[in-house]
């Protein structure tokens, strides 16, 4: 096989493996196709509004200020006189979008969505607005619209402000919450002038949502113990009070509206979240009105285990049984019956919807997974059938209205809820084990492969019989697989037509070898090319000033942010190409990127990193004894006749390159501070890969220092990658925050993709070392 068919082929396979954990993991758990569970009785309330403050921590609104008195004396007195309130468990990942679909739609985290980004859904689902006679909402452009394009028909109403008014560098975050009230009293008042609005305000089945986003954006701005956060709070509070009585005098104070505050997610001390910090993942909940229990205190730490569908605590089934609509198709969670003020007979009645709601969902799932399993193949979940009967039977018993009987059915319906949800799982993962059999399978063909390759070893292999190809397709074939199971079953069988009968895999290093350290000599540092870090340094600095005196993001820091970004490209190219200054020119350059993306003591990571850099290149020249470092010039044409065979050294210099290689909106503050998911995401991926192009650049001058074979070394490189990927790929979550999900994507991902990144990194680091512009006179081209 020739080089450039080994690559495309490579590539190729590296490709399909990376697909592969999308299938394997990252599946959507949603099923369609259910029927809406209704409750054959009155519900205690017509209406709903629903208040949501974004980022609020619990402790933050239960505890007092300094002087001992509460920052929100509105809703304590909520709390102490007429209402019910607690303290929820928020599922990880503690974002809006995935907080705000828990609390409406009634599920958790879509995995699904780790490769669709946040601000949708990327499968359709059902949720309390849906199911909503009318809802009104006001808030944030990135969370109200995924809730109207998902809903049937044309119910669902949202009014958003501009998505420039969510600056992080705003004098006054709190103006967004500012904006949600006036705009609700505004449309009430003129609901009164306005016949068709006013009759559809009086129907029953309506919910009103209020999106506070002020708190989540004044905690990235300012962290959540300053006092633009807790002033906040307070703000907020005055806020749902004035909010309660514009609804109350509206309706006449008829007592049938319900109102539930609560917020989506914490926050850290720092002003992140996303994780399973307590400080993230507590929130607080407030319930009074219609239908809720007065002046008491509910528990909702019910299980803190965030395993898949257990767990944590969502509000649907709670804010549906209030106003009388179906329960979210999609929902798994349970009713808190503690907080309904109700007979028991409509507790019951209300347990028996969710549970056969949540049953809905699992038979659904059994169907999908018996038409695409053979037969004689299907193992199926039993736990649930027993329950069902039992559920059955007290429902054909209900008309008893005992005591007894009704307790009897809550407790089946809690039971079978948790066995559903249970069944649920295991049919979610039921190809899970099968298809990474195949991937392992073909991982270490490609692996067999690629050494036999480096070792130049051939030996007499019968090929594998097409048959294998063909019972494997028509396996498959029989049981409706998707397209990409071929795919995944069907690569290993030519992967295997390269490799020895056996495979011996040797144990990898549980550590870093220390590099050994002497002095290192300084004498390449000039004053002037230091000035630009000190201009970084300045701008840094004079940001955080101004943002922290709200005086916004200077025009001068921005420009010189955006400059260093893009000189940062082309600046190397203008230094000469002796080994250490040209090294040193692109360190600096991209040290003072790094610089303005950093936010507190990372910024000493590169600086580092590079001095390391420096040891090592100095250690593998004295290995071999070359030249002098000094007189090595990226740009000299080398002579193949001085390429040096493979030697053991060499899968040591390719084991450390291999070895070498959570949402804070604060990195890159120097750049801009209204929302951008694009830009900011750019910058930071920049910013992740500025330390994988300072090694590369090192394993480039040790290549051209020590003359190795660059062919052999890659190869080298891409065996411990792949031995790495298929250690990495059993450890990839698809549970958990966005932090520790995406954490094990990227380590599969990094080395699972080793082959492109090598070859892109290659191109790039060649350019920035071997290349050279002079001013003046035209571009001399350096090729090796």
């Amino acid at each position: 096989m020739n080089i450039i068919m080994f690559f495309l082929v490579g590539l190729l396979v590296h490709v399909v493996f990376f697909i592969s954990i999308f299938d394997i993991y990252f599946t959507s758990p949603l099923v369609h196709g259910m029927t809406p569970q209704h409750v054959p009785l009155p519900p205690p309330a017509k209406r709903l509004v629903l208040f949501v403050a974004d980022g609020l921590r619990a402790d933050s609104l239960f505890k007092p200020d300094i002087n001992g008195t509460s920052r929100a004396p509105y809703i304590r007195s909520i709390i102490k006189e007429r209402g019910t309130w607690g303290v929820s468990h928020t599922r990880v990942p503690t974002e809006s979008r995935p907080g705000h679909v828990a609390l409406i739609a009634g599920f958790y985290e879509d995995v699904s969505a780790v490769a669709k980004g946040w601000k949708e859904n990327p499968v359709e689902f059902d949720s309390v607005f849906n199911e909503s006679r009318h809802t009104w909402c006001w808030g944030s452009p990135d969370i109200l619209p995924m809730f109207a394009k998902g809903a049937t028909g044309d119910h669902v109403y949202t009014y958003t402000y501009p998505a420039a008014m969510e600056d992080f560098a705003s004098t006054d975050a709190s103006k967004l919450d500012t904006w949600v009230f006036d705009e609700v009293k505004a449309f009430m008042n003129s609901a009164r002038g306005n016949q068709t609005l006013l009759s559809k305000l009086h129907e029953e089945k309506n919910v009103f949502f209020l999106h506070l986003l002020g708190l989540d954006t004044n905690g990235h701005a300012h962290r959540p113990m300053s006092k633009e956060y807790l002033e906040n709070i307070g703000l907020v509070d005055e806020g749902v009070a004035e909010m309660v009585s514009v609804f109350e005098e509206f309706y006449g104070y008829d007592g049938k509206t319900a109102y539930v505050f609560t917020a989506d997610h914490g926050m850290t001390n720092w002003g992140s979240h996303g994780a399973s910090h307590p400080s993230e993942t507590l929130t607080p909940l407030v319930a009074w009105g219609a239908g809720l229990q007065t002046a008491q205190r509910a528990s909702t730490t019910q299980n803190y285990n965030d395993d898949y569908l257990k767990g944590g605590f969502n509000k649907s089934p709670l804010m549906s049984s209030l106003i009388g609509v179906p329960i979210p198709l999609n929902s798994v969670g349970v009713l808190p019956l503690q907080y309904l003020n109700n007979s028991l007979h409509f507790k019951a009645e209300s347990m028996y919807a969710n549970a056969i709601q949540i049953l809905e969902q699992f038979k659904v799932k059994v169907t999908q997974k018996k038409e695409t399993t053979l037969s004689f193949l299907f193992t199926p979940y039993h736990k649930i059938n027993t329950s069902e009967k039992r559920l059955n039977w007290n429902k054909k018993n209900q008309d008893l209205k005992v005591f007894l009987t009704l307790f009897l059915q809550i407790r089946h319906c809690e039971t079978l809820i948790a066995q559903a949800l249970e069944g649920l799982s295991y049919y979610h993962t039921y190809d899970r084990f099968f298809l990474g059999s195949s991937v392992v399978l073909g991982f270490i063909g490609w692996t067999s492969y690629v050494v036999l390759v480096i070792l130049k070893t051939h030996a007499s292999l019968r090929k594998p019989p097409t048959s294998v190809g063909l019972v494997v397709s028509f396996f498959l074939l029989l049981q409706s697989s998707p397209f990409t199971y071929y795919i995944y079953c069907l690569l290993p069988v030519p992967v295997w037509y390269f490799v020895v009968s056996f495979f011996y895999r040797a144990m990898l290093t549980l550590g870093l070898i220390i590099l050994g350290l002497w002095p290192f000599v300084s004498g390449l540092y000039r004053k002037a090319k230091m000035l630009q870090v000190l201009l970084c340094v300045y701008v840094l600095a004079s940001t955080h000033s101004s943002l922290q005196m709200k005086q916004g993001l200077p025009l001068f820091s921005q420009l010189v942010s955006w400059a260093t970004l893009g000189s940062s490209f082309f600046v190397p190219l203008l230094s000469s190409t002796r080994l250490f200054h040209r090294l040193l020119s692109i360190l600096l350059s991209l040290i003072c990127v790094y610089l303005v993306l950093s936010t507190g003591y990372e910024a000493l990571f590169p600086p580092v990193l590079s001095w390391l850099m420096f040891v090592w290149i100095n250690m593998e020249q004295e290995a071999v004894d070359t030249q002098n470092l000094y007189s090595i010039d990226f740009a000299e044409n080398i002579d193949l006749t001085r390429i040096r065979q493979l030697r053991l050294d060499d899968i040591r210099r390719s084991y450390f390159f291999s070895l070498f290689h959570s949402f804070d909106p604060a990195s890159v503050y120097c750049f801009l501070t209204v929302f951008n998911p694009f830009i900011m995401g750019g910058l930071l991926m920049w910013k992740v890969l500025i330390p994988f192009i300072i090694v590369m650049c090192t394993f480039e001058s040790i290549q051209v220092s020590t003359r190795l074979s660059s062919r052999s070394l890659f190869l080298i490189v891409l065996v411990i990658s792949d031995l790495m990927a298929l250690h990495f790929f059993f450890l990839v979550k698809d549970y958990g925050s966005w932090l520790d999900i995406g954490t094990s994507i990227s380590h599969y991902v990094i080395v699972m993709s080793m082959t492109i990144f090598l070859m892109l990194l290659s191109v790039m680091t060649h350019i920035l070392t071997s290349k050279r512009i002079l001013i003046g006179q035209k571009m001399k081209m350096h090729f090796k």
